[in-house]
């Protein structure tokens, strides 16, 4: 929905002035369908209710819901004929076209003045015409859009449709009644049918049913992309269908289906309650090839009243053959259409009553409570849902009902739901007649898979990517950072990798071409692979296992040597200069430190890039570079030696590429700036192949448990290189080795000068202390001796006398 610019309210106001001009051109071909079945009787009332009806009346449903709520209000009119207030229904074609639709609602809102708009299927029409319902706050009414959060935003919407959450668990648990536990989900590629698949889809997951493929088709596939995709998944060994189809897709897929042996015994095909509510054509032939496939469908209980209204209507279109040929049946659209009709009248009835107790139309719309064709009229959080689903299998050109999905979540095979029919089905007869059900697998799953993979094959990164022949066997083997990615995250799906050469250079464009045209023989391709737009037009890509973007490296550049010793006391001085000068400016300093600046000039430096690149080519010929000199290079050798001998001053290449470069010449060069314009590498596969969401999730697991980095590191030797922008190594304090030497040694010599000069001033105290100290020790010494030698009692006056005497001559 991007596409109509809803996210920006100007082009929305833009828009709808826009469509207003040509509302009054379309106003002028186009004639209001009055109701003149109920004004002509009760031509005295004059107050008419004009409701606008948008609808794609070219189409069965647009032509059904039409003269449904046209008979409808008549049928409301005759039983309520004293009713003061009439709704007149005021028709526009959309034509299918949601622009047109949206044209068509402003012309009903400003020409006519509509209180409320009715809108069919189209879940773009909806969704415009709610936009617009929201800006005039006038309600509008959808019949059998898919619900979808989308549209809850909308407080002015009302969508009378079956319960997606309740078929979603419907088909669920029949898938799991049968013991099933995977299935292959087709889908039409288109807006209406994609976005009211997803709840299913989520469920499924939740619910341990895995979804193996997802096949998407639209109205225009041939019959070649069809068998072409349905073999792929038989191939599979597939054998549940969850078919999510329009009539006309749904057809020509059975037909094509039958014709590959898949609409035999062994097969369950099971349509969804949207693609059972469009049938309305298929008949003989066509449904014949449907035999027994089951299918979900809303469930109307029968009634007198239904089949009174449906009898009146089929006469009705009696006298419109165009028409009468056309339709065989009253569709769930069609009976929703009437119970609407008829809640509208009772709604701008009261809402004209003086006492009324609803102040609004929208309020009595959604405070309605009556007994309905569909059962009981109630709206519930701005829907009207059919939550209960009858199941039937399609026999000959009819159809047999053989069970019920009720709300409470069980089976039963009566309309009313007992104790002893409670998870019961009635026999079910499958495709090729048989009433054994599909035991959901066949041999072929059951074997391991192979998978033929195109491997790239240049060699010139081998950390990347490495591939050999065995010259004797022809068996071609491969390694590398790609490989063993590929080998973790494809491990987990019991597959046999067979890997196939690519013989055709670097233009990946070509591998995509290839596996897009020849998918009986390719199913995958590996290798250095980069993600991009062009590509994924042909083929699928896994989430990228790389780093994102592209990178520029330059070798690292070094402060000149000082050679002669009247340089470096020069420089001496100036650093002690510095050293003052950073009190003042540490920032400064510390930035002027820190950041190595190269010099960036692409008119006049030669470029490096990987040749024959059409990423790198891009990127150097873009306004950010537009290098004019650029020069081919092949292997990280190349690039080496290229920066080392000034051949190109810096290289520009994908960032896997430079981290290669990078991680075996850590010490010589440095990324110094990266960008995020490239999507990385990955692996890519068939259009539609389950293994990429499968690859996909397994990346996520490696990535998230650390094992991918580990797988990086073990390629390129455990040193990626720091990285920022414009940003050298970081700072150490072996890089300010010699300033701290300096003021290491500047310290130390002060400290001795210091030291010299306080010895010289206390010269001769120092030296009279140490003699005295001497002569002390001496005395000591002497006595202890004595004693040692001739202990005596004198001793102790000897020693005096000797002190004494040392004393005297020191005076």
């Amino acid at each position: 929905m991007k596409r109509f610019g809803f996210q920006n309210p100007t082009l929305v106001s833009f828009l709808l002035v826009l469509l207003l001009f040509i509302s009054n051109c379309l106003a002028s071909s186009q004639n209001d369908d009055v109701n003149k079945d109920s004004g002509s009787e009760y031509d005295r009332v004059p107050v008419q209710v004009p409701v606008g009806l948008v609808l794609d009346l070219g189409s069965v449903e647009g032509k059904i819901v039409r003269s449904s709520l046209s008979m409808a209000l008549s049928d409301f009119y005759t039983v309520h004929n004293n009713y003061k207030i009439r709704v007149s229904l005021s028709v526009r074609n959309s034509h299918g076209e949601p622009l047109l639709a949206l044209a068509s609602g402003v012309d009903l809102l400003q020409a006519v003045g509509v209180e409320v708009i009715i809108v069919g299927s189209s879940f773009l029409e909806t969704k415009l015409l709610a936009e617009l319902g929201e800006k005039a706050r006038v309600p509008v009414v959808s019949l059998n859009s898919p619900i979808s959060s989308s549209l809850s935003r909308y407080s002015h919407l009302i969508q009378a449709a079956h319960d997606s959450s309740s078929e979603a668990k419907g088909i669920t648990a029949f898938v799991h009644e049968f013991g099933w536990n995977s299935v292959v989900l087709v889908y039409e590629d288109d807006d209406d049918w994609r976005e009211s698949i997803q709840l299913m889809v989520d469920h499924f997951g939740e619910n341990e049913v895995r979804v193996r493929s997802k096949v998407g088709f639209t109205s225009s596939s041939s019959d070649e992309l069809m068998m072409d995709r349905l073999r792929k998944v038989k191939g599979l060994g597939m054998t549940v269908f969850v078919v999510h189809l329009s009539e006309l897709v749904a057809t020509h897929l059975f037909q094509v289906a039958e014709k590959l042996g898949m609409m035999g015994e062994g097969f369950a095909w099971i349509l969804t309650a949207k693609s059972m509510n469009s049938f309305h054509e298929s008949t003989g032939d066509t449904r014949e090839v449907m035999e027994g496939v089951v299918g979900f469908k809303s469930y109307i209980p029968k009634s007198k009243e239904l089949q009174n209204f449906t009898l009146r209507w089929r006469k009705s279109l009696a006298n419109d053959e165009a028409v009468g040929l056309e339709i065989n049946r009253l569709s769930i659209a069609g009976v929703w259409a009437h119970d609407i009709a008829w809640a509208l009248a009772r709604a701008v009835e009261v809402t004209r009553m003086v006492n009324a107790s609803s102040s609004t139309l929208l309020e009595a719309i959604k405070e309605n409570r009556f007994k309905g064709l569909s059962g009981d009229f109630q709206i519930k959080d701005k829907n009207f849902l059919s939550d209960k689903f009858e199941i039937v299998n399609l026999i000959g050109s009819g159809e047999r009902g053989v069970g019920f999905w009720n709300s409470n979540g069980s089976f039963s095979n009566r309309r009313r739901l007992s104790s002893s029919t409670r998870n019961k089905l009635e026999t079910i007869i499958w495709p090729g007649g048989s009433a054994q059900s599909p035991n959901g697998r066949n041999s072929g799953e059951i074997k391991r898979k192979k998978l033929r993979v195109l491997v790239t094959s240049s060699n010139r990164f081998p950390r990347l990517v490495k591939v050999t022949t065995d010259p004797a066997t022809n068996i071609v083997s491969a390694e590398g950072f790609c490989i063993d990615v590929f080998k973790a995250s494809i491990n987990p799906f019991n597959y046999d990798v067979e890997f196939i050469l690519w013989r055709n250079g670097s233009n990946y464009d070509k591998l995509a071409h290839a596996l897009y045209n020849q998918k009986d023989k390719y199913d995958a391709a590996v290798g250095d692979i980069t993600i991009t737009s062009n590509r994924l037009k042909y083929v699928d890509f896994t989430m990228a296992f790389t780093e994102l973007g592209l990178g520029i490296v330059a070798p690292k550049e070094r402060r000149e040597k000082l050679k002669h010793n009247l340089s470096r006391f020069v420089v001496t001085v100036w650093v002690f200069a510095v050293l003052i000068l950073t009190t003042s400016y540490t920032a400064t300093l510390t930035s002027m430190m820190t950041v190595q600046q190269i010099r960036f000039n692409s008119n006049t430096d030669f470029v490096g890039h990987l040749s024959g690149s059409i990423i790198a080519n891009a990127s150097l010929t873009g306004p950010r570079l537009r290098a004019t000199n650029t020069k081919g290079l092949n292997t990280s050798q190349d690039y080496a030696e290229a920066l080392l001998n000034k051949t190109v001053a810096f290289i520009v290449d994908e960032l896997p590429y430079l981290n290669v470069l990078l991680g075996e010449k850590p010490a010589q060069f440095i990324m110094v700036k990266s960008q995020c314009t490239t999507n990385g590498f990955g692996f890519m596969f068939q259009k539609g192949d389950e293994l990429v969401h499968n690859v996909s999730t397994e990346i996520a697991k490696l990535r998230t448990e650390g094992k991918l980095g580990e797988i990086e590191k073990g390629w390129f030797e455990n040193q990626l290189p720091y990285t920022t922008d414009d940003i050298s190594n970081p700072i150490t304090l072996y890089r300010f080795r010699g300033l701290f030497m300096i003021t290491g040694l500047s310290s130390a010599f002060a400290l001795a000068i210091l030291v010299i000069l306080w010895l010289r001033d206390r010269w001769k105290d120092l030296v009279n202390s140490v003699n005295v100290f001497i002569s002390r020790l001496l005395v000591h010494f002497r006595i202890l001796l004595a004693r040692t030698i001739h202990p005596s009692p004198l001793d102790d006056h000897i020693g005096e006398s000797v002190v004494q005497m040392g004393q005297g001559n020191r005076q």
